[in-house]
């Protein structure tokens, strides 16, 4: 792998990751979606929208894509899109397996954590990250979420440690 495509597929890994961990700054022009419904996509374990992940490393790094998230913490798939329908990258998840997807390269993990350590270079609260998508705020070392425009489709969540400071936002789309 050349040294410009590490930072690009951390990027991406790190953005289908985070995700819903996360469009303010990016995405701020985006017009608002309707409020969620109790029985709607979240209720069922399916999201989709917008998100964008923003990594204040060296070099910091601006990553904004389209997103399909199905499944739960325990067994799930995240597909990141580009605006014109390009898959960016796809990771699935099962119990004792996970598995990453960046073009015609696959990574195996025994684990979702595992692929999310990899990525990103420390662990991602996944649990947290879909207690959030469907609007629940759920405390997590390191992370702090803002819901207060769930209503409006959007979350924000930020990682503050350990370090780098990651801002995720994401505008969830409705039926």
């Amino acid at each position: 792998m050349t040294a410009r495509a590490q930072p690009r597929r951390r990027t991406v890994v790190g953005a289908l990751i985070l995700l819903g961990a996360s469009c303010g700054t990016f995405l701020g022009g985006c017009a608002s979606t309707p409020a969620p419904t109790a029985g709607g996509a979240a209720a069922a374990g399916q999201w989709t929208g917008r998100m964008a992940l923003q990594i204040q490393g060296e070099p910091p790094q601006n990553f904004a894509a389209l997103f399909d998230l199905r499944g739960n913490a325990q067994a799930g798939e995240l597909r990141l899109t580009s605006p014109i329908g390009n898959t960016l990258g796809l990771a699935r998840w099962s119990p004792g397996e996970a598995i990453l997807q960046d073009g015609s390269k696959s990574r195996r993990f025994d684990s979702a954590d595992d692929l999310l350590r990899a990525a990103t270079g420390a662990a991602i609260p996944l649990d947290a990250l879909f207690g959030w998508l469907a609007g629940q705020d759920r405390a997590v070392p390191g992370w702090r979420a803002d819901l207060r425009q769930y209503d409006a489709g959007r979350i924000n969540a930020t990682r503050e440690s350990p370090q780098p400071r990651a801002d995720l936002r994401g505008i969830i789309d409705r039926p």
